[in-house]
Parts: structure tokens; C-alpha cells; sequence
């Protein structure tokens, strides 16, 4: 089922996996992680693509695990490092699975960035032209804006793009300040952007990822919760549950001003899903 279609009736809950680097019994591990996310009854799982498209037959053979287990997939493509004929293959293994929705990307930029690494896509609108009315097509969006544009009426106009070659949806980057979500909404629709821009959501239970947070998409965290991860970072178990909390607050104040769903981000991580999804069973059984 299209991700479009669904939005029409509902709100939706997803949540992001990404495939093992090796196989064996990390991808073993991660078919139970699906296994247990499905007990939550989500409406999509995206799989992501994998560094520079390194995992992509790895991501579609997911992705068609995704759809096995009675779940609708959202496959990432990256456009970036990829030829037309690596983008033909993807799609045309994702139709033989019956996958029926797509996130289009550019993906991030090697450090070792040559004008070759995206010679046919150098950018996600690209993808989405040639993808075409094959798939339903969602986007990426930033809240606090693209690193590479240089105010956000710039990276609107890139955003309105997306929608104007075939986007359906977006779904933002992370982000720990609701406010700058609810303004990127805000000005979107003043850019003339419609479709449903659904907000992404990593819960941060451990200390150690605030600079790799920081240094993959730049997302602020708010100065209360910078103190309470500060004062309490020695200790896990406080840590985690100073995280967990942070994130039912971000996705009921989310719910309770419009957003039209929620896409967690778990790092593969099916406890940390279960544990959101029972302090807010409620929230989800009622306004889902």
C-alpha cells in the first residue's frame, strides 16, 4: 500500500532500521527486531540504503523481508553514488518484491568529494524525476536546515522541488527543539509545500552519541536537556530513562499540535521502540 494513501486516513507510526554490515547473525538479529517492531502494528519500516550505497542489495532484500512479514516497506535509494543502470536494478528488484514506496536521497558527501561521485544524481530531485510514477516517493527535510544552503528560504526552495518532481511525503531529520519543526511547517506552507511532512525522531539514551548526533546532521539540543544528559551521563540506566522520557515529550507535544505521524528513528534497537510504545499505548490506540 502507497504511504500517500495512508497519510489520507491517518496518522502514521514507522519506524528506520538499517541493514548489518555483515550477515549471518546480525541479519538474523535484525529479522527479530522486525519480528518484535510488527508487534507494535507500525504502518511502514524504512530501510535505509547504507553508506554510499555500499549496502543496497542487503537494504532491498530487507526491505522484501519487510513486506514478507505482512509490514509496508519504505526502501531509501540513494542517488549519489549510483549509475542509472544501479538505479534500474533497485527498482526493478523492489517491483519483483512488491514494494511499493521509495525515499529518494542524494545521500551525504564522502569526505574524498569528487564532481564523479554524483556525475548522473548530484541531487535527490534528480532520483525522483527518473524513479519517476513508478513508487509512491517520499523525501528527506531538515528542520534546522540543509548544512549546504545557506538560510532556510534557500533550502525551502530546494524542499518545494522534491514536492514539484513527485515527493509525497517528507520525513524530516532528527531533531531535539520542537519548534524548529513546527517552523519549517509553517514556512513550507507559506513555499507551497502540501504534502505531509512527517517528523523523525531518534530518542538519545546514551551520552556518547550527542557528537555524532551533532556531527551527522548538526541538530541543537535544548540547553535543559544538554544539563540533565550532562549531569547524569556517568550513569546509564539514568541516562537512558532521562532519554525515553525527553522523546514521549517531543512526540506528544508533536501529536498534540497537527503532526501527521511519527517516524522513530531505533538504530535497530526494538526495546528502545517498545519501551516508547508502552508509555504512550494510549496515545497511539486513541489518536492513530
Amino acid at each position: 500500500m502507497r504511504i500517500d494513501d495512508i497519510l489520507k486516513n491517518k496518522r502514521t507510526l514507522s519506524f528506520e532500521v538499517f541493514p548489518p554490515k555483515k550477515e549471518g547473525v546480525e541479519r538474523e538479529e535484525l529479522y527479530r527486531t522486525i519480528d518484535s517492531l510488527k508487534e507494535l502494528k507500525p504502518d511502514f519500516i524504512s530501510v535505509t540504503y547504507g553508506a554510499g550505497g555500499g549496502n543496497a542489495r542487503n537494504a532491498v532484500e530487507i526491505a522484501g523481508h519487510i513486506k514478507s512479514v505482512g509490514i509496508e516497506p519504505l526502501a531509501h535509494i540513494t542517488g549519489g553514488p549510483s549509475s542509472p543502470a544501479d538505479i534500474d536494478a533497485v527498482t526493478a528488484e523492489l517491483k519483483n518484491l512488491n514494494v511499493d514506496n521509495v525515499l529518494a536521497l542524494r545521500g551525504d558527501r564522502p569526505l574524498d568529494f569528487t564532481a564523479e561521485y554524483c556525475k548522473y544524481f548530484p541531487h535527490a530531485t534528480d532520483l525522483m524525476q527518473y524513479i519517476g510514477d513508478k513508487f509512491c516517493i517520499g523525501g528527506a527535510c531538515y528542520p534546522e536546515g540543509h548544512s549546504e544552503c545557506a538560510t532556510l528560504g534557500e533550502d525551502l526552495i530546494s524542499l518545494k522541488k522534491k514536492q514539484d518532481c513527485g515527493a509525497k511525503f517528507l520525513i524530516t531529520q532528527i531533531f531535539y527543539d520542537n519548534s524548529y519543526y513546527y517552523r519549517l511547517v509553517h514556512e513550507a506552507g507559506k513555499a507551497g509545500i502540501t504534502v505531509p511532512i512527517i517528523p523523525g525522531i531518534m530518542p538519545l539514551v546514551n551520552s556518547k552519541n550527542i557528537a555524532r548526533i551533532k556531527s551527522m546532521c548538526g541538530s541543537t539540543v535544548p540547553l535543559d536537556f544538554r544539563n540533565m544528559i550532562e549531569t547524569y551521563s556517568q550513569s546509564p540506566a539514568v541516562m537512558r530513562e532521562i532519554g525515553l522520557n525527553y522523546a514521549v515529550y517531543q512526540i506528544i507535544d508533536l501529536i498534540a499540535k497537527g503532526a501527521p505521524g511519527i517516524h522513530l528513528y531505533i538504530m535497530n534497537k526494538a526495546d528502545t521502540a517498545i519501551e516508547i510504545y508502552e508509555r504512550l499505548r494510549v496515545v497511539f490506540n486513541e489518536l492513530f
